[in-house]
């Protein structure tokens, strides 16, 4: 039996992470706390990410040839990525019967096919220890009525974090996700708000079950965890950083 983990086995000092999608959100909230934790971060979005010691590039993880620039760029100042946490993602709502062809292709490819990119980009960096953690969310396990696909797309996401986990179990690779859910951000909260002004029958839990809304640093806290060496036998799983909501049922029918 090895002894107790210490305080300093939570840390990640010299681990170098990549977080997509990081100029503000759930994205910007993990890479602060990584920071806290003493990582060294190469992060990435559409939107300039200020504020940062850090490498940081603006560019989409849709585009190709911008994945492969970013990633050689990771390469060459670092060598090597410890932990690789694919948050970038997006999503409106539209009723099913409503959504355009165009518009169901740019949610797949925002919330799924740029995940496995990214993934398999980086994988020929990351060596025995190193781990990734997929931004999924609530919706991955529950109706989303209004963001079908998109639910869809994070069903996927988990799906791809199991099946991944066996297949990089024989690298020592690491593969888990974390679904938050009521954690407060810009995005988040414009959706929030206009489903529970009416625009739809549905409404989303108002608080969850602990009786209060949660912060994106939770989120960035449960990465943490699964980054560190604590979560050394952890693998394949689902961490719900949502007070409770997964267990609960989450969506409650507001109409007779």
């Amino acid at each position: 039996m090895r002894k107790p983990y210490t305080p300093e086995e939570i840390l990640l000092t010299g681990k170098v992470a990549v977080v997509t999608g990081a100029a503000r959100g759930l994205g910007r909230a993990v890479a602060e706390t990584l920071r806290e934790f003493g990582a060294e971060l190469a992060l990435c979005d559409r939107d300039p990410i200020g504020g940062f010691d850090a490498f940081t590039m603006t560019m989409d993880v849709r585009d190709p040839a911008a994945l492969e620039v970013f990633a050689q760029a990771v390469q060459e100042r670092f060598g090597r990525v410890d932990l690789l946490v694919n948050n970038a993602g997006g999503t409106f709502h539209a009723a099913f019967a409503e959504l355009s062809p165009r518009g169901e292709n740019a949610l797949i490819a925002e919330n799924f096919t740029q995940v496995t990119a990214v993934i398999r980009r980086f994988l020929p960096l990351m060596s025995p220890g190193a781990s990734i953690v997929n931004v999924t969310s609530s919706e991955a396990h529950q109706a989303a009525p209004g963001f079908a696909v998109y639910a869809a797309m994070k069903a996927a996401v988990e799906s791809l974090t199991r099946s991944l986990a066996l297949e990089l179990a024989p690298r020592g690779i690491r593969v888990n996700a974390i679904a938050p859910d009521a954690l407060p951000t810009e995005g988040e909260e414009g959706v929030r708000e206009r489903m529970l002004a009416g625009e739809s029958p549905f409404e989303p839990v108002r608080l969850p079950p602990l009786g209060r809304l949660g912060d994106p640093a939770d989120a960035g806290a449960a990465v943490v965890f699964l980054a560190s060496a604590m979560a050394g036998f952890i693998t394949g799983t689902t961490v719900h950083v949502d007070g409770g909501i997964h267990a609960a049922g989450g969506w409650r029918r507001t109409e007779p």
